[in-house]
């Protein structure tokens, strides 16, 4: 746990003032006379969660640059089931859900793309489309710690203008004995099962072993962790909100809705090992090695309802209009036809990470080191959506009149309807709308223009992207001791990574065997009823669509042959990244007091590739590419000054000023472009015109400036207040700009045309401006007041940001991620074995990053939200009960207010894009260490 990593909610003016009293006492020796009159204190050892907190305060406190930690009292331990909850609590730092869980992580008002994660030093791939890593994929159980960069030093191998997070595991020879432990906890959920289908338990099992041999010469560190983790999910979905125009006015209404339940399984298997060794007193080797096998299985039932884009007639006088906002809050339509929908999707990851560092003591003052990894994901999605109707194409089958009113606050709409949706007998397989305009489709069932089922032979979908992402890094360095003057410390090094990462986009129509006739669902796939009472729509069938497709009642069409957005989202990106570093560290005195600190350069030389092809739909509606690979190269040299001015032993002012980069999203540099070739030139002179990513994009540019006063007045408190500036530029945006496509075909006529320039539409580096912050940070023990409040504490933070930045328009431009308030706080109690905790963590509203339709990534704006957890245990250590010594016990709540997830359109608050309420969970658990 870090010093702050539990701090959640609004830093109270009167927490503020206890904190600087409390460290004014401490700073100024108030309580030496009573020390003196009283005797020596006793010495007190603190565990568990204390002890946490007390380990990452030591960190924080002996950095050389400004950061936050989180530790764990033993491997296995942290405080926190998932340790993207424990990174989230820190100072200034904060997450966005994915499907309920804390998963992608922004710090200061930075995006997840704009941070790197390093694993023990070394950067990692990630099983997204592009750079952010989600952290739901690491298990907290078998990490060590965390450390979180705010500001850089020339030394560390990752980039990134928010800062860098490290994620480390244990050290073997730095334990004193062997550690066997065994973890497990059982799971569940406070919604039943939504689906029948479904689970609302599930469990977590974690085995550890650390040991020493050979004189403490040689360590084994090695860990197992299993989990099965539920979750459950109610959620509001709308398409978008037309104009409507009522007794001669305009107005916006609903223009349909796609609300679902979803219950998914999250399946992980994860396993450690750290191989350390000192074979001599010069040499010391490290081997680590983390494999990861995530399976998130989801299934999702709902019922897709048009209105103002429906087939239905709106009654006008139906409509009722809040006059405030010009929204229609609730209306009727007749004759309306929906979807049934029964989807299931599958994401399937699997990341292995190897490294190896040796370091070698030439002598005294000159140590070399050598460091070599390697770590690799696959990941797959198979995303499958079933319809079902009441009949096929438009305007047939039995129609329904729907009534729709909003709810209050942003928690979507209830319908009225008259249709049973459970009737297996009414609602049958099949697709009840014309959504499959696809010429492809209708040349394969022989349709055209004017029969019955033109562009009606769609009755479902399967999205199967896949992603390959691998990087292997290789690092020299040396740190010599030196007596230069104020120097005393000179590292420097050269280091080689090489990335690649790989997208295949694939999606297919699925239609009936039996097309064109609609099917009813056969018994043995039959599952009952979902209930859709959240919304006002009932009970709807509920079938096993997967073993439909599996046993072969679908025939599949792959949608590339006339869609080109798959071609166009299909791309290998390549990294070859050598950089070269110097930094000293240094120790003097300014007015009387000791400085200490690091400068450093860090130059860095980036050759960029991206292959991909350039295509286009050609007069038979078919897609037609060429293959086109286009490589790009630049330099950056960054800067970097870190000081720490000691007032006294507990006070101490830090300074930093650096210079960083953020590299571009992966899928703004893909080199897949649609293309079209003009036989007259453009203003520009160019007869290509193109759409697409640009693989000569360079990285966002930041200068940044941090001042930090800390005061650590005991061993389990301290006062952090800091003020953040960053100038940003190189941003990117979309705009025009010139793209060589030297020996590129003209797709239409396989000729390569004289001129090879193309105006293209895309991402450029344009743009930026400054961002601005501030940030207080408190850990409290209250023993500080009375040692009858021995064991009670807090932690609390808030962070105060702002921007404004402006694109190359001078249009304004919010960061994404970026809360204009992060607030943390943990009140906890720990004594006698004896542990509650109960945490807040909020934020306010900012741009996320979800996945729409064929899993593109879209930004969306998100509604701020508050999380509660709390937990509770006990540590029999100290129970004195023989043979329990080893075991402790919790039980913890995760958010327990049941707060949603919830994103708008337009940033409207009466146009809700998504309201997800995903419930409670708690956790019964219990770990044994032999």
């Amino acid at each position: 746990m870090s010093l702050s990593n539990r701090a959640k909610g609004p830093f109270r003016p009167a927490l503020l003032s206890a904190a600087i009293a409390a460290s004014m006492t401490a700073s100024v020796g108030v309580d030496a006379q009573e020390r003196e009159e009283t005797g020596p204190l006793e010495e007190v050892i603190v565990t568990g969660f204390r002890k946490s907190v007390v380990d990452a305060i030591g960190t924080k406190r002996d950095a050389q640059a400004v950061v936050e930690a989180i530790s764990a009292e033993d491997i296995g331990k942290l405080p926190d089931s998932s340790i993207a909850e424990a990174i989230s609590r820190l100072p200034g730092l904060a997450a966005q859900r994915l499907d309920g869980r804390a998963s992608r992580v922004t710090i200061r008002g930075f995006g997840e793309n704009e941070s790197a994660t390093t694993f023990n030093g070394r950067e990692q791939v990630s099983i997204g489309d592009n750079r952010g890593v989600e952290f739901d994929l690491y298990p907290s159980e078998i990490m060590s710690g965390v450390t979180v960069y705010k500001t850089p030093q020339a030394s560390i191998e990752a980039e990134g203008i928010a800062g860098v997070i490290d994620l480390q595991t244990v050290k073997p020879l730095e334990r004193n004995d062997r550690v066997v432990q065994f973890n497990g906890q059982y799971e569940m959920t406070s919604f039943d099962k939504l689906n029948p289908d479904g689970e609302d338990s599930g469990h977590r099992a974690t085995f550890s072993y650390i040991d020493q041999f050979a004189d403490d010469r040689f360590g084994v560190a090695f860990a197992y962790n299993t989990m099965s983790s539920p979750n459950q999910e109610e959620r509001w979905n709308a398409w978008g909100y037309p104009e409507f125009t009522h007794q001669g006015q305009t107005f916006s209404i609903l223009g349909g809705a796609k609300p679902f339940v979803r219950s998914s399984v999250l399946e992980r298997d994860s396993a450690m090992l750290v191989l350390e060794a000192q074979a001599t007193e010069k040499l010391h080797t490290t081997f680590d090695a983390l494999y990861v096998d995530f399976s998130d299985e989801k299934i999702l039932r709902g019922i897709e309802v048009p209105f103002a884009w429906g087939q239905g007639s709106i009654s006008a006088d139906s409509a009722v209009v809040d006059p405030d906002t010009g929204f229609v809050s609730s209306a009727v339509t007749e004759g309306q036809r929906v979807v049934v929908r029964n989807d299931m999707e599958n994401r399937d990851a699997e990341l292995s990470a190897f490294g190896f560092n040796a370091k070698y003591d030439v002598s005294d003052t000159l140590q070399l080191e050598f460091d070599a990894s390697h770590s690799a994901v696959e990941r797959q999605i198979w995303s499958l959506e079933s319809y079902a109707g009441t009949g096929r194409g438009d305007s047939e089958g039995v129609a329904d009149t729907l009534g729709y009113t909003f709810n209050s606050g942003n928690a979507g709409a209830k319908f009225s309807h008259g249709l049973d949706y459970s009737d297996f007998d009414l609602i049958r397989l099949g697709g009840p709308l014309s959504w499959g305009a696809s010429s492809a489709l209708n040349d394969r069932y022989g349709l055209e223009e004017g029969d019955s089922y033109f562009n009606s032979a769609q009755d479902g979908f399967l999205n199967a992207p896949e992603i390959d992402d691998e990087l292997t890094s290789l690092k020299l360095a040396a740190t010599q001791m030196v007596d230069a003057g104020i120097v005393t410390e000179i590292e420097y090094g050269v280091s080689f990574r090489e990335r690649e990462k790989v997208k295949r986009s694939r999606g297919f129509y699925m239609t009936l065997r039996d097309f064109p006739d609609m099917v009813a669902v056969p018994e043995q796939y039959r599952l009952g009823s979902v209930s859709l009472d959240f919304i006002g729509m009932g009970d709807m069938i509920a079938y096993d669509s997967g073993a439909l497709l599996a046993d072969g009642f679908y025939e599949l069409t792959d949608e590339a042959l006339t869609g080109i957005q798959h071609l166009t989202k299909s791309y290998s990106v390549n990294e070859e990244v050598t950089a070269a570093f110097v930094q000293a560290g240094f120790d003097t005195e300014l007015f009387g007091l000791p400085l200490t600190g690091n400068a450093g350069l860090r130059y860095v030389y980036t050759e960029q590739s991206s292959r991909g092809f350039a295509g286009q739909v050609n007069g038979d509606g078919l897609v037609v590419a060429e293959p086109i690979r286009i490589s790009h190269d630049y330099s950056n040299f960054l800067p970097s000054l870190n000081l720490a001015l000691a007032i006294d032993d507990q006070q101490t002012v830090r300074f930093g000023v650096a210079k960083t980069i953020s590299r571009a999203r992966m899928d703004e540099m893909n080199a897949s472009l649609e293309v079209t070739y003009n036989q007259q030139p453009d203003d520009n002179g160019n007869n290509w015109s193109i759409n697409g990513g640009n693989p000569t994009l360079e990285p966002k540019e930041a200068v940044g400036v941090d001042l930090t006063y800390e005061n650590y007045f005991s061993e389990e408190g301290y006062f952090s207040a800091a003020i953040f500036w960053k100038d940003l530029s190189q941003w990117h945006f979309d705009d025009n700009y010139t793209l060589e496509l030297v020996g590129v075909a003209n797709p239409a006529t396989g000729q390569v045309p004289g001129n090879s320039t193309a105006t293209a539409s895309g991402k450029v580096n344009a743009g930026g401006g400054t961002l601005t912050g501030y940030e207080l940070s408190l850990a409290l023990p209250f023993n500080l007041f009375s040692e009858s409040l021995d064991g009670f504490g807090l932690l609390a933070s808030y962070t105060g940001i702002e921007s404004d930045i402006q694109d190359q328009n001078g249009n304004d431009f919010q960061l994404p991620g970026l809360s204009e308030s992060i607030q943390n706080l943990t009140t906890y109690y720990e004594n006698y074995g004896f542990s509650a905790r109960v945490s807040l963590r909020k934020r306010d509203d900012f741009k996320g990053e979800v996945y729409g339709v064929g899993f593109d990534s879209q930004q969306v704006d998100v509604v701020g939200e508050t999380i509660v957890d709390a937990q509770i245990g006990y540590d029999f250590a100290e129970s004195g009960i023989g043979g329990l010594e080893g075991l402790s016990v919790f039980l913890q709540g995760q958010n327990l207010t049941d707060e949603p997830f919830t994103t708008l359109s337009d940033g409207n608050a009466q146009q809700v894009r998504d309201f997800q309420s995903y419930g409670k969970t708690y956790l019964l658990g219990f770990s044994y260490q032999l």
